[in-house]
């Protein structure tokens, strides 16, 4: 009976070791990551530190800086626009009703349609 009970107690005690020791040994696996590829010698980086002969990283465009421009260039256009669409109401205005338009009142008139899809274009940009 002896015998029996120091195997009980051998079994338990090497069952709690194996518990014990059991999140260790998962700790130690995940430790380990996996190996980081070395870099090219001829290759710099992008995620590293800057250096001296480095040169100066890139800055993306100011979107505020650009839309300002895009408005003040619409604004001078339109009022460009509002110029041309009065000259022309003044050929208009002159001229008989019951006569061809003149060349001019025709280029004049293209002028315009051309400025005004350029604004278009512009504004849905």
């Amino acid at each position: 009976m002896p015998e029996s009970r120091r195997q009980v107690l051998m079994t338990l005690a090497s069952a709690a070791g194996a518990l014990a020791a059991n999140p260790l040994l998962l700790s130690a696996q995940a430790v380990q990551t996996a190996p980081r590829p070395f870099p090219s010698p001829n290759t710099r980086n992008p995620n590293g530190p800057q250096t001296i002969g480095d040169p100066e990283p890139t800055v993306g465009p100011d979107h505020r800086l650009i839309e300002k421009q895009n408005q003040a260039e619409i604004r001078s256009e339109v009022q460009k626009l509002y110029e041309l669409v009065s000259e022309l109401k003044e050929q208009i205005e002159k001229t008989d009703a019951t006569s061809t338009l003149s060349l001019s009142v025709v280029k004049k008139a293209q002028q315009i349609e051309k400025l005004a899809k350029q604004i278009k274009d512009r504004a849905k940009s």
